[in-house]
């Protein structure tokens, strides 16, 4: 499908990402019930590993917990809202939120990779790095470390959530080396 731009600001809206806020596990639901209205609808999910006393079982879990991303929404506000087990559009004041394509465009790709994704802490500081090779080239994230393995963590930041994705700290590089070795000579 080829999207035409424009000046008209509803028609960019119509293309935007938006996130919906749903009822706690009702996300599945929710998403198919909006694919059925003709959303376009993206709901990520993660494979997680459950365990009771006489089984185990691999259940596939919302990445974002209570939240769905739907695109062309915003025209038809009602018809999202009304969908039932979604409480609200996510708002910046009286303005439907709008979620970047970059961000959520990382998301699939990690999602639809070869990798360990679980959800993550939301962070704000970090390094901040981009993949140098691989499926997942060009993306940025926040690099961290748990129990001595790396993580790559991708954020919304309008859910201000996060996911991590274990990555070998040689196939990634600083994003701002310069500002990064201006600021450490500053420090010194």
């Amino acid at each position: 499908m080829r999207i035409s731009q424009t000046n008209d600001v509803a028609s960019h809206m119509d293309i935007a990402w938006s996130a919906l806020y749903t009822r706690h596990q009702h996300e599945k639901a929710v998403a198919e019930m909006l694919v059925a209205k003709g959303f376009e609808v993206f709901l990520p999910l993660y494979d997680s590993m459950r365990r009771w006393k006489d089984r185990k079982m691999t259940l596939s879990l919302p990445l974002f917990p209570c939240y769905v991303f739907v695109r062309g929404g915003i025209t038809r506000r009602l018809e999202a809202i009304s969908t039932p087990g979604v409480h609200m559009i996510l708002c910046n004041g009286d303005r439907v939120a709008v979620i970047p394509e970059d961000e959520l465009e990382s998301i699939r790709r990690m999602v639809d990779g070869p990798f360990h994704v679980e959800p993550h802490p939301y962070l704000k500081s970090g390094d901040r790095v981009r993949v140098k090779r691989g499926s997942l080239e060009g993306v940025e994230g926040i690099l961290v470390r748990k129990k001595n393995i790396y993580r790559l963590v991708l954020s919304v930041e309008m859910l201000t959530q996060s996911v991590a994705l274990e990555i070998a700290s040689t196939d990634v590089e600083a994003v701002n080396e310069s500002s990064m070795s201006s600021k450490d000579s500053v420090a010194q």
